[in-house]
Order: C-alpha cells, then structure tokens, then sequence
C-alpha cells in the first residue's frame, strides 16, 4: 500500500458509505449526506532536497495543474492534439502534444527535487470523451488520473452529463448501475482525489453536494483548496441530471469558504474554478500580461477573478480550452496569478507559490507560473501504456468497426461555420426528413455537441480515409435522442438571434446549419442586430415569421440548453435516433471506399467582418 493510500483510505471509506446510503434515496438526500467539510491529506510527491528543503522562513510550494482532459488516455488526434508555440522572431510553429502517457512522465519529472509539490486539476475530466474512456462511463480515465497522483480538482460542467448520481459513482466508486462492473473480478475503486464544489447545493436545504474545500499539508505548510463550478451548467446539461440542485456564483462561493479557512487558521488558498477567458493569442506561451493594444485576457474569469477575495492567492480555471498563465487584479488592484491549460492534456502548468511559515501566507510577489507542453519526444510511462492497453482490449471489438470513408479531413475548427457541423446537420436532416421519420425541412446542431474533427490519416489499422465507430462516437459522445418539432418562423429567427445575444453575447454560440438554410451574420453590429433578419433563408425562400417549420435537433436544444431558452416553446414533438446513430447511417448510405465522403463546402453562413 502507498503512502497515499494510507492516507486517504479513511476518507474514501467513510465518503463511499454515506454515497451508499445516499443512493438508496433522492439527490436531494445524497447531498444532505455527504459532508461540507473537508478533507486533509499530506502531499507525497518529492523526495530529498531542492525546492522547498524547509529551512529558513520561506518554502517554495510546487502546484502542477491541468483542466479539460476530457477523457484522453491517447494522444488527440489533428488540431486537437497539437499547440501553437510563438517564436522569439514572431514566427509560430505547431507541437505535437497530449496522451496520458506523456503527461505522466512529464508531470513525474516535474516533481524531482520538489519535497513540496501539489496537483491540482479545474475539471472536465470526464466526460465528452473519446470511446476508450466514454464507452465505460470514464472509468479509465478516473484510474489514469489516481495513478497520476492529483490531489484535487474542481466539479466541471460535464462532470454532471451523467447527473449528479454518477457523479457521485465516479467519486466514491462502484460498478455502473446499469452495466455492472466491465472487468470479471474488478471493481471500480472511485476517484482517489477529492472533487470539490462550493457552488453546487441542495435547494431544499443549502448544503454542498460534495466537499467545498480540501487542505493540503506538507510538514506544517497547509494550503487550502476551493473548488467551483461553472455557474451556467444548468444551461449545458441535460435538466432530469441535476434536479433538485442549485449552482450559485462562483466568486460568492470562493469568497464565502475563505472565510471558513481563515478561521481554521489557513491563510494559503488557491481557487479551482471551471471557468475560463480567452486571451488574445492562441499560443500557449503568449505573455498574457503584454501591454500592449488588444494583448491581455478578456472573458467571464477576468469580472470574476476582480470580485474574489485578495486573500486567495491563485486561481486555476478552465472551461474556454484556452491557455494562459496571467494575472488578473483583485479587489485591492494587486496582481493575482490566473492560469489555464489549454484542454485534452497537451500542457500543464507550474506555479511556484512561495509559502511565508511565519504568516501561514504566500507571498504574492514571489509567485511564478508558466505552462509547459506535454510533448511526445520522452518516454511512455509504462504503467499508463498498460493502462491503456488493457482498456483497449475491451474496447476493440467495437471501436475498431469501419463505419464510413471520407476523402480529407473534415475539420471541427472553432470558426462560425465548419466543414463537420455541416456534415453533422446534413446528416440529421437526412435521417428525420421522410414524414414517418418528422417531416423536417431543416436541422441545427449546438457546436458544442461536436466534440473533435475526423482526420484522414489512419490512427491504427484501420486504413487512411476509414472512419471507425470509435472516431464517430468521439465526434458525438453524448448520445442525445433526435427531436424534429414545429417552430414558427419567429421563434425560428429569435433561435438565430439568442446565438449572439443574451448570455451568449459575450461568448456567441453559432449552430451548424444544414444545406438549404443560410443566413448573413453581421459582426460589424452588436447583439441581435448582428442577425440579418432580412437574409434568413430555407431553400432560397425567405423565412415566413406566422409560418410553422419542422425543425430536427438533438434533445439538448430542444431543452433550452446552451442559452437558447426560444426552443423550448416547440410543439408537436417527435422522438427519433440517437445523434450518434443518425451520423452512422449518414456514414453507411453516403460513403464507401470508392466514394468516400468529401468535405461538405461552407457557404451557409455569410459573414460581414
């Protein structure tokens, strides 16, 4: 037995019987069982001298960080597996980066010679995973994470896709409730680190549903951890998940646990917030703190961070997928370290916190961080590569099945229109055109449901231009049933408006459309008005406002999510296939070898710069 597992086991135990009582009940009664307080556990990284070596005043604490992995043991594939480095002359270049077995060596190799050094994590683990973890409900990645020693992370949003009831299983462990355990002789053992989330609590009566806050001790140095979860996961998940729970602001909750831990005599806190900003490079080296016009970092975390506590000394966050290790002021103006790292374990980050043993406080001038690439030039770390392996042999049988052909990549880049969410929209109106299937005239899909692009190149034996079923479902992990339901043509141009207004001003979502539908997106206005109403089109026709259309998207639209609330006002609703289903057909009836499917041309969406 580790160190580690001695420490924790108490924990773990007594976590996983109250989970067990809890089940036997509502979510309401898992939260008020599960307690608010909080964890603590020495770190037992590092070994011997170096930074950190505890004599004298100061110590220097080593906090290793990560955010958005989403369930990737193996290296991403295309643009989701590399990172763009900016040259010392201007030039930028791209690394090749990612894959668990990597991460290990690197964040291993990081801790030599740090006899105080902690992991910390903003969340996202799981959850829009590729097939290797998603097909078992992430059980691998959970196991992955355990033997990379994280201490603690953050509740992300798709923490909750399953619901807080699994949740609460990926936690505390124990086989899926439905698809028992997937190995003979093996139970899922839970995650080893904490999850905290200040944020999320039973309406009924207030309390967390799982820890607000974990201390770290190392030798006399505590520091505590505060976790939070992105306040908008209501709109990003499906409802039935999360019944019963509340997610407050997440600065209100930061703020409200600092107090708690100053009372208790901790001083060092850094925040764990799954929420993000988007600085104005895409380089993960970028110097966030340039002065210079349009530099810097803008986004949802720099109003938060302003609004935390200066006594909080750093904040980890995530969400945005964006990399950055800035500082952001705190109400008093003074400079505060803000980091994230990027997504799908292509970095992490090293903050140097220097720890003052006679305040119990860091010292924030000290404070240093850089994000650092998980390269693919160091060597495997075994136990990961038989980790994956393992998982692998249980999953081939299904992964491995050629379910299309496509003749390039047909990408998933972050732009407003893109070359797979035509692909995806195209497919589903396909599927839910004929009359006994929904009569649909037109199909919008949430880009946030399209998880990664599909790549050409063969990434096993499959062949170059073969599209397995594990590359599909890593597409569309989520599974959603399809709906096709009547929206007039007023509620059907308000869809189009709420993309760019209400809460997605700031951070506009723009749906895929399928073929048929355009419209002009003026981004030389503001909000609603950037919707050229006048140019709304089905087939070359303007949109009718009193007319009714039948309209094909997946259950998460229908439900109001990703902020567009107009779409719950459907009527006439009918439930067809999966979205993953849908897009496997479009695969098997529109490709074979011969003829592979070529990348659908963009076009739907004109945009006015």
């Amino acid at each position: 037995m580790t160190a580690r597992s001695r420490q924790t086991r108490p924990h773990r135990n007594r976590r996983r019987l109250l989970t067990a009582v809890a089940a036997l009940t509502t979510v309401g009664a898992l939260v008020a069982a599960v307690p608010a307080g909080a964890k603590e556990r020495d770190d037992r990284h590092g070994k011997g001298g170096g930074h950190g070596h505890g004599h004298g005043r100061t110590v220097d604490v080593q906090l290793l960080s990560f955010n958005d992995i989403h369930g990737h043991l193996e290296p991403p594939s295309g643009s989701s597996g590399r990172v763009t480095h900016t040259n010392p002359d201007g030039t930028t270049r791209t690394i090749d980066a990612g894959g668990v077995e990597y991460l290990a060596t690197h964040l291993r190799e990081a801790r030599k010679g740090n006899q105080y050094s902690v992991t910390a994590a903003a969340g996202d683990l799981i959850g829009a995973t590729p097939l290797l973890s998603g097909l078992f409900h992430d059980e691998p990645i959970v196991e992955a994470l355990n033997k990379l020693d994280l201490d603690v992370s953050s509740v992300g949003n798709h923490e909750f896709d399953e619901g807080a009831r699994e949740l609460a299983r990926i936690q505390d462990g124990g086989c899926h409730p439905t698809e028992g355990c997937y190995e003979r002789g093996k139970k899922f053992k839970g995650a080893e680190f904490p999850y905290l989330t200040a944020n999320v609590t039973h309406e009924k009566n207030g309390r967390p549903l799982l820890d607000p806050y974990f201390i770290w001790e190392r030798k006399g140095v505590k520091i505590g951890f505060i976790g939070v979860t992105l306040e908008g996961t209501p709109d990003i998940v499906n409802a039935a998940g999360i019944k019963g729970l509340k997610f407050g602001d997440e600065a209100e909750a930061i703020n409200k646990y600092t107090r708690i831990l100053e009372r208790k005599g901790v001083k060092s806190i850094v925040a764990l917030l799954h929420e993000g900003g988007a600085p104005a490079s895409t380089s993960y080296n970028y110097n966030c703190d340039s002065p210079g016009p349009g530099d810097g970092i803008s986004g949802p975390i720099v109003d938060i961070a302003k609004r935390i506590s200066p006594q909080v000394d750093a904040l980890v966050t995530g969400h945005t997928h964006q990399a950055y290790a800035c500082t952001i002021p705190d109400p008093a103006g003074k400079p505060r370290t803000v980091t994230s790292a990027a997504s799908f374990g292509r970095l992490y980050t090293d903050t140097t916190l220097t720890y003052d043993r006679r305040t119990k406080d860091i010292v924030r001038t000290a404070v240093t961080s850089a994000n650092h690439v998980v390269t693919r030039d160091v060597p495997k770390a075994p136990d990961m590569t038989q980790l994956i392996q393992r998982w692998n042999a249980l999953a081939a049988p299904i992964a491995s099945r050629p379910v299309g052909h496509i003749s390039a990549d047909i990408e998933n880049s972050p732009t407003n229109e893109r070359p797979l969410g035509n692909l995806i929209a195209d497919a589903q109106l396909a599927a839910l055109a004929p009359v006994d299937k929904g009569g649909a005239q037109l199909a919008l899909m949430n880009p946030g449901g399209i998880r990664a692009g599909l790549v050409h190149k063969s990434t096993g034996t499959e062949g170059d231009g073969v599209v397995t079923y594990g590359e599909a479902f890593t597409v569309q992990p989520f599974t959603n049933m399809m709906n096709v339901v009547d929206l007039t043509g007023a509620q059907l141009i308000t869809t189009l408006q709420q993309q760019v207004s209400g809460t997605n001003l700031a951070s506009p979502r723009i749906l895929q459309v399928s073929k048929g539908f355009t419209y002009t997106l003026d981004l030389t206005k503001a909000g609603a008005d950037r919707i050229v109403v006048g140019s709304i089109k089905l087939n070359g026709e303007p949109i009718d406002p009193a007319k009714t259309y039948r309209v094909a998207m997946n259950e998460f639209l229908t439900g109001g999510g990703d902020g567009f609330s107009v779409l719950k006002e459907h009527t006439n609703k009918l439930v067809g296939a999966s979205d993953l289903d849908v897009l496997l057909d479009y695969f098997a009836a529109n490709s074979s070898a011969g003829t592979p499917l070529a990348p659908p041309a963009l076009g739907r969406i004109t945009v006015v710069q």
